[in-house]
């Protein structure tokens, strides 16, 4: 696709950060489209900086409405590290984002991910369906670059079979109501339209044109010129042909090269321009949006056929004079003012030699998104790696707005006195954020909620250290981050796969509802715990072996270190009473898999003492 100007899309899988830099016969093995899904694997500042196109997956035409799992025994060690992840754990997408709730919860997303990448276009996917074009104006307005309505006919072959059957409409409905809604609406101009969904021939592309869309996805076709049979034997990890596999026998099968892949595209653009010819059109944007070129086929004489009514379908609301039926402007983001330009210019040492910076600012709740800028730029820069330990120290009095820390990377540490809103750390890449209450307060940190919901969203590495109470889903699919609170909501630790979580308090319902990885210490003061433990997927045990117990102190060190919680130097000054209290919770999957390595490292070493022997 590189070679050829489109565009390759990761999936909701990541990509191995290797391939960023990888060239093949002088051309790029990166995936210009990053995907952005539920599940948030391998999300990090460095995976969206190397994007052309941030695409949001809020669902998918082959399974509309539904999250996905990933079996452990298919998880191998490559997997597992683009998805920052252990080989053998399964990992599960939710079937929603949950940072996304609203219309205006999208526009924060899109935010924050235009604020990391500047210079990538945000795309938002969507399925057809009935009212969908309702949602792509809202989603217009929350400033998407581009919309994309995704057929129920598409899909992979490790899409549930009922679904495929019976869920999600075909392409056409959906397109052509989101064309008809943006058009009437005066939004059209703003937003780029793609479609996919079964999309094969030039026929199909002339005809998605003309109910609206300007771009266009080809997912089975170009599985098929790669050597795809359709087995849909996908999620059995048994592909005949080795596409769709990690079994390196199979793999051995798939004869595919990126040159049938060119032919194909070659030949499917030579058709459209010899349907243009036909039609008496110069280009594309001509074709755009023009249902008069549609014409209903004669009838067959089935009829039932002839009841079919195509005239709501082929409805164009205006003539291209008085609103343009295609993109031709840009949305405004407004990232030009933000406060993370102030922090890049005034940080410039720590990010061009690496020179230990501190800074001092008040926030206000309208500062959005503050650190996601810095850390794009940081990670552009430095990769994954990010820079030094405590390179950069920023210290923040005041309320911070949505997805305070946002992305951060390694090597900057953000602490705020006062309080954050929602979906602090999201996506936390490295970097470490302390939150505390002002100096001054006269209430007890532990009794009184300090930030709100869906804080460390998709993390994968670093560390949030928080003096005080959160809202629901702390911590949901956390890959590796660390953190200690002092009191939680509902669903706390949701879909973890890894990273530690320590609660000083008391947990809201669901505990650990999915969670596979990981391992949570939670502080049993009232001795119900079990009670609000979602025991699915985990098991509860005391904090025993001293490894747990030495782990279990120094997290609370730390937290009492970088946010002087009353709480934790209590803990710390009365160690062995305290320390009886708490409960770990480890995902039954995730003990198994740690003591399946120590017995394979315990026989290496066996092997290596008889050799020398």
């Amino acid at each position: 696709m590189n070679k050829i100007h489109g565009r390759s899309n990761t999936g909701e899988g990541g990509e191995d950060s290797e391939r960023y830099t990888q060239t093949v016969d002088g051309i790029s093995m990166r995936s210009a489209i990053k995907q952005v899904a539920s599940g948030r694997f391998g999300v990090t500042a460095e995976y969206l900086v190397n994007a052309d196109e941030i695409q949001i997956k809020v669902a998918q035409g082959a399974k509309p409405g539904e999250g996905g799992q990933l079996p452990g025994f298919k998880v191998d060690e490559v997997i597992a590290k683009t998805r920052h992840s252990i080989p053998g754990i399964s990992l599960i997408s939710p079937p929603p984002h949950h940072d996304i709730y609203s219309i205006e919860d999208l526009a924060q997303l899109i935010f924050d991910l235009k604020n990391v990448n500047p210079r990538a276009e945000i795309s938002v996917k969507l399925v057809s369906e009935s009212g969908v074009g309702t949602i792509a104006a809202g989603v217009a307005k929350a400033k998407a670059d581009r919309i994309v309505i995704s057929g129920a006919e598409g899909g992979t072959g490790a899409s549930p079979a009922s679904s495929i059957r019976y869920a999600g409409l075909p392409t056409e409905i959906g397109l052509c109501e989101t064309q008809q809604t943006l058009v009437l609406n005066s939004l059209r101009s703003q937003v780029r339209l793609q479609t996919d969904g079964q999309i094969k021939t030039g026929r199909d592309i002339v005809i998605m044109a003309a109910l609206g869309a300007e771009e266009f996805g080809f997912a089975t076709s170009a599985l098929i010129v790669m050597g795809c049979v359709m087995m849909r034997k996908c999620h059995m990890n048994t592909c005949p042909v080795g596409v769709a596999t990690q079994n390196e026998e199979l793999r051995k099968r798939f004869r595919g090269r990126y040159e049938y892949l060119v032919n194909f595209f070659t030949y499917l653009a030579t058709e459209v321009r010899e349907y243009l010819a036909q039609m008496g059109l110069k280009n594309m944007d001509e074709l755009i949006g023009h249902t008069e070129y549609l014409e209903r086929k004669t009838s067959d004489g089935v009829e039932k056929h002839d009841l079919l009514d195509f005239s709501h379908l082929l409805y164009k609301p205006s003539d291209e004079a008085s609103c343009p039926l295609h993109n031709t402007t840009t949305q405004k983001h407004d990232i030009e003012k933000v406060k993370d330009r102030e922090i890049i210019r005034a940080a410039s040492s720590a990010l061009n030699s690496s020179r230990e910076v501190s800074l001092d600012y008040t926030i206000v709740n309208t500062d959005r998104s503050v650190g996601a800028m810095l850390s794009g730029e940081i990670a552009a820069k430095y990769g994954q790696a990010g820079l030094p330990e405590n390179t950069l120290n920023v210290k923040f009095k005041g309320s911070a707005g949505q997805s305070f820390g946002a992305f951060l990377s390694h090597g900057v540490h953000f602490s705020l006195q006062g309080e954050a809103n929602d979906y602090l750390g999201k996506g936390l890449s490295g970097g470490r954020i302390s939150l505390m209450p002002p100096s001054r307060a006269a209430f007890v940190p532990q009794d009184n909620i300090i930030a709100g919901n869906t804080i460390l969203y998709g993390a994968t590495s670093g560390q949030v250290f928080i003096n005080g109470r959160v809202g629901e889903r702390f911590a949901v699919r956390n890959s590796g981050a660390v953190a200690v609170v002092e009191g939680v909501g509902d669903h706390c630790c949701e879909y973890m796969t890894g990273g530690r979580v320590v609660v000083l308090g008391t947990t809201g319902r669901n505990f650990a509802a999915g969670m596979s990885g990981g391992v949570a210490y939670v502080w049993n003061k009232e001795g119900d715990f079990d009670y609000f433990c979602n025991m699915e997927m985990v098991e509860l045990s005391l904090v025993e072996d001293a490894p747990e117990r030495k782990e279990l102190h120094s997290l609370i060190r730390q937290h009492y270190h970088y946010t002087g919680s009353p709480l934790a130097g209590k803990m710390l000054d009365n160690w062995n009473k305290y320390v009886e209290e708490f409960i770990c919770v480890v995902p039954i999957e995730y003990k198994r898999v740690l003591q399946e390595e120590q017995m394979r490292l315990l026989q290496q070493k066996i092997q290596e003492v008889q050799r020398d022997y």
